[in-house]
């Protein structure tokens, strides 16, 4: 069953963790008036670990989406007060949510205005419920690979990375500490850093760190690999004993702490 909001509900008692128990769901907002399709829909996305949050109207969708995030918003078009068209055009000035509108008007004319309008999907009432699990997953995947390749296109475009008053300049591959001091850095110790540093909280095992630090001219070993971390670490100043920057996890490999 979804998360019913009324129209005067107080989302500060629907927290984060209520709204989605686990992080990996996606995170659906339902907004449609007629309260057993979204109590059915909600009962049939759970068995397929998608979370829905339900709202009645275009005050409710707004208060939802102030106060969390959603990963697809499924809009129906015939709603009290604002219609699903006019509040797809007020989201679509900010945000770049995805959306699937739900109607139960079919005709052409009306399913090109709500894609011009900026839906990403439009299915007509009655639904096919699995098939709206398949669009949700599709529109899902959709924005996620977009937003990757976004964040990609913004990192190539970017001289340098810093983190904890370190500066790390990408085209002359120096590094700077916190008192202005450029500390060399080999090929291999470049690499390794670059590749920590935009990988943050991710664990990067044994083989990854050989695969980073490689290239055609300089071979990295298994066994040197805990030499060049130990470098590395010894560059930054940080005691593998009290990690700041990077932390081993014991039988898995080594993380990057700093979030960036």
């Amino acid at each position: 069953m979804p998360t019913a909001l009324p129209a005067t509900a107080d989302l500060s008692t629907h927290s984060p963790a209520r709204l989605a128990a686990h992080s990996s769901r996606l995170r659906i907002l339902l907004v449609d008036d007629d309260v057993e399709i979204a109590e059915l829909l909600g009962n049939y996305l759970g068995k397929f670990d998608i979370s829905c949050v339900a709202v009645q109207d275009g005050v409710t969708m707004r208060t939802a989406l102030q106060s969390h995030h959603f990963d697809v918003i499924l809009l129906d078009l015939m709603l009290p007060g604002e219609d699903g068209l006019s509040l797809l055009r007020q989201l679509r000035r900010h945000a770049t949510t995805p959306v699937i509108m739900l109607t139960a008007r079919g005709e052409f004319a009306d399913k090109i205005q709500g894609l011009e309008s900026g839906a990403d999907d439009y299915l007509i009432k009655p639904i096919d419920t699995r098939e709206l699990v398949a669009r949700i997953q599709s529109v899902s995947r959709r924005a996620h690979t977009s937003a990757r390749q976004t964040q990609e296109a913004n990192d190539s475009k970017a001289t340098e990375i810093r983190f904890d008053a370190w500066v790390l300049n990408l085209p002359t591959r120096q590094l700077c500490n916190p008192d202005k001091l450029i500390i060399p850095l080999s090929n291999a110790e470049f690499r390794l850093l670059l590749a920590f540093v935009k990988r943050p909280g991710q664990i990067l095992s044994r083989d990854q760190l050989i695969d980073f630090a490689h290239n055609k001219s300089t071979e990295v070993f298994d066994r040197s690999i805990d030499l060049l971390v130990s470098r590395l670490r010894q560059k930054l100043g940080d005691d593998s004993r009290n990690p700041s920057l990077l932390k081993t996890i014991r039988g898995e490999g080594l993380a990057w702490l700093w979030q960036r």
